[in-house]
C-alpha cells in the first residue's frame, strides 16, 4: 500500500511585496510576504500567488524557483502555498565539486569510490527501502544491505586483493558486534521506534512495518559508513610496518599496528559523536532553553537513542582495530614488493 501525497509543483517567484497580513490588527499588527507565481503547469491563467509571515522561514526572493502545493476548493477556487524551495541546482554544483575532488586526489581509486557511493545508494533505494515496506525484518535487511554494500563498495574503491578481502573480514566481524550491542541495549531502553513525524506516518500505511527494528536498521547502517575507513586503515598499516620492517615477529608487528589504531580510535569516537550532536543541535538547544535536568532529557526517547546509537556504534568501532589488526597480521606474511600498489588506498591505476 502506497501513502498517496500530491507532488508539488516547480514554480517561480515573480515578485514579493511586504504588507499587514490579512489577519493583521491594530492590537496585534503581523506583517506578510505577498508572493506571486508563474506556475508553468497551471493551465487555467489564474493568477497564483500565496502569503508567509514575515521572518517565518527561509528568505522569498524574486526569480526564486520553488515548489508550491496546488489545492482546488470545492468551489473550484484554486489555492496555493509554499512548499519549498528547489534547490536542484546547488545540489547538483556541491555533487559534481565532490566528484571532482575524490577523483582528482584519488584518482582510479576515486572513481572507485564514487563507483561504491552509487552502489550504496542503489542498494538503499532498491532493496532496503522497499523491503522494510513490505514488511520484511529491518534489522535482517539492514545486515543483508550493508554487507552487500561493503562488499562492493571495498572491492570496487580499493581493488580485488588479499588485504581487501582482510579489511571486509573485519568490517562484518565488527558490524556483528555493533548489531548485538545495539540490539541488547535498544531492547533494555525499551525503544519504542515513535520519535519522528515520519514513524507515524508509516504507521498511516497500515501495514506491518516494525517501527523498533527501524531504529536498530539505523543503527547498522549508520555504523557501516565508519567501519570500513577503520579497517581499511588497519589493514594499511600492518602492510606499511611488514614493507618497512620486515623482520618483526607478529606479535611485534601486531602491537605496533595496534597503537596506530588506538591513536586512529581516539580520534574517530569523538568524530562520531560530534557528528550525532551536530544533527541533534536544534534539539539539544530546545532541551537546555527548557531547564530541564540533565538526567531527564538523556533519558528521553529521542535523545537516548542518539546516546545508544553513538555508543553502540562506537563499541564497534573499538572492536574493529583488534579483530582487522589480528587478520592482517596472520593473513598479509610477506608481500611481494610487486604487491605494494595493491594496498588499500594506493593510487596507483
Amino acid at each position: 500500500r502506497a501513502l498517496l501525497i500530491d507532488e508539488p509543483i516547480e514554480a517561480t517567484v515573480r515578485a514579493v511585496t511586504e504588507a499587514d497580513c490579512e489577519y493583521s490588527s491594530p492590537e496585534d499588527p503581523q506583517r506578510c510576504l505577498f508572493v506571486e507565481l508563474d506556475v508553468p503547469a497551471a493551465d487555467d491563467g489564474s493568477p497564483a500567488g500565496f502569503s508567509v509571515p514575515v521572518g517565518g522561514g527561509a528568505p522569498i526572493d524574486r526569480g526564486d524557483e520553488i515548489f508550491v502545493s496546488r489545492t482546488e476548493l470545492p468551489d473550484g477556487q484554486v489555492v496555493y502555498s509554499f512548499f519549498d524551495h528547489q534547490r536542484r541546482t546547488p545540489l547538483v554544483v556541491l555533487g559534481v565539486l565532490f566528484v571532482a575532488a575524490v577523483i582528482a586526489l584519488g584518482r582510479w581509486r576515486g572513481l572507485g569510490a564514487v563507483a561504491g557511493l552509487a552502489v550504496s545508494l542503489v542498494v538503499l533505494t532498491s532493496f532496503l527501502l522497499p523491503s522494510i515496506l513490505r514488511g520484511s525484518s529491518p534489522v535482517l535487511a539492514a545486515v543483508v544491505s550493508a554487507s552487500v554494500i561493503a562488499f562492493v563498495a571495498l572491492y570496487l574503491a580499493h581493488g580485488r586483493s588479499i588485504s581487501t578481502s582482510v579489511a571486509l573480514l573485519g568490517t562484518f566481524a565488527a558490524l556483528l558486534v555493533t548489531v548485538a550491542v545495539s540490539w541488547v541495549f535498544a531492547a533494555t531502553a525499551k525503544f519504542s521506534g515513535l520519535t519522528d513525524d515520519s514513524v507515524f506516518y508509516l504507521q498511516a500505511l497500515g501495514g506491518s512495518i516494525d517501527v523498533r527494528g527501524i531504529v536498530l536498521a539505523g543503527f547498522v547502517i549508520g555504523a557501516l559508513g565508519v567501519l570500513d575507513d577503520v579497517t581499511v586503515t588497519q589493514v594499511s598499516a600492518v602492510w606499511e610496518l611488514r614493507l618497512a620492517q620486515p623482520k618483526l615477529t607478529r606479535s611485534e608487528l601486531y602491537r605496533s599496528a595496534l597503537r596506530i589504531g588506538r591513536d586512529h580510535i581516539s580520534s574517530t569516537v569523538n568524530t562520531l559523536f560530534l557528528a550525532y550532536a551536530g544533527a541533534a543541535l536544534p534539539l539539544l538547544l530546545l532541551f537546555t532553553e527548557s531547564g530541564q535536568r540533565l538526567g531527564v532529557v538523556t533519558s528521553q526517547e529521542i535523545v537516548a537513542t542518539e546516546i545508544v546509537r553513538s555508543l553502540a556504534g562506537s563499541i564497534g568501532l573499538v572492536s574493529a582495530v583488534p579483530v582487522t589488526t589480528w587478520l592482517a597480521v596472520w593473513v598479509l606474511r610477506h608481500p611481494e614488493p610487486a604487491q605494494v600498489d595493491t594496498l588499500p588506498g594506493s593510487d596507483a591505476p
